[in-house]
C-alpha cells in the first residue's frame, strides 16, 4: 500500500463540477492499493499517515502531526501509485489490486484514520476526479508499507 501524502493548506476533490471532499489544513493522501495488501497494511499505513511528523513547532521544526494541529485528512484513491515505471515508456499496472479489493482496502484505511480521531474526507473511488490543492511548503512525502 503506497500512501502519497501533502501537507496542505486546503484540498478539494470535485466530481462532474460538485465537491465530494474538502478541507482546510491537514493532510492530502492519494492512495495506491497493490494486490498483496490486506486490513492489516491499511491500517498500519493509517498509524503511520496519523502520526507523520510533518507540521512545525513552536521553533519551526517538523515535530507536530495532523492531529496536534487540529487538522483533517482528504483521501484520494490513486491506482497509477501502484504502476511499474521501470522500463519501457508505459506503466504496467500488473501488482495493482483489483477494483473490488482496492475499494474495500481504500475504506477500510479511511475507517483506521477516522479511528484516530481525525476528520477525514475522500474523493470518490473510481471516478473522475478534479483535485485540488495548495501545498503548504510544498511538503510531500512517499510512504509505504
Amino acid at each position: 500500500m503506497i500512501a502519497l501524502i501533502q501537507r496542505v493548506r486546503s484540498a478539494q476533490v470535485d466530481v462532474n463540477g460538485a465537491a465530494v471532499g474538502k478541507i482546510g489544513q491537514g493532510i492530502l493522501v492519494f492512495l495506491g492499493v497493490e494486490k498483496e495488501d490486506s486490513t492489516a497494511s491499511a491500517e498500519q499505513l493509517a498509524r503511520r499517515v496519523a502520526s507523520y511528523r510533518i507540521f512545525a513547532d513552536t521553533n519551526d521544526k517538523m515535530n507536530l502531526d495532523v492531529r496536534d494541529i487540529n487538522g483533517e485528512i482528504l483521501v484520494v484513491s490513486q491506482f497509477t501509485l501502484a504502476a511499474d515505471t521501470r522500463k519501457g515508456r508505459r506503466p504496467s499496472f500488473s501488482s495493482a489490486a483489483t477494483p473490488e479489493q482496492a475499494n474495500a482496502l481504500y475504506e477500510h484505511f479511511c475507517a483506521s484514520l477516522r479511528s484516530h480521531n481525525i476528520g477525514v474526507e475522500t474523493g470518490e473511488f473510481a471516478a473522475d476526479m478534479q483535485v485540488s490543492l495548495v501545498n503548504d511548503g510544498p511538503v510531500t512525502f512517499h510512504l509505504s508499507v
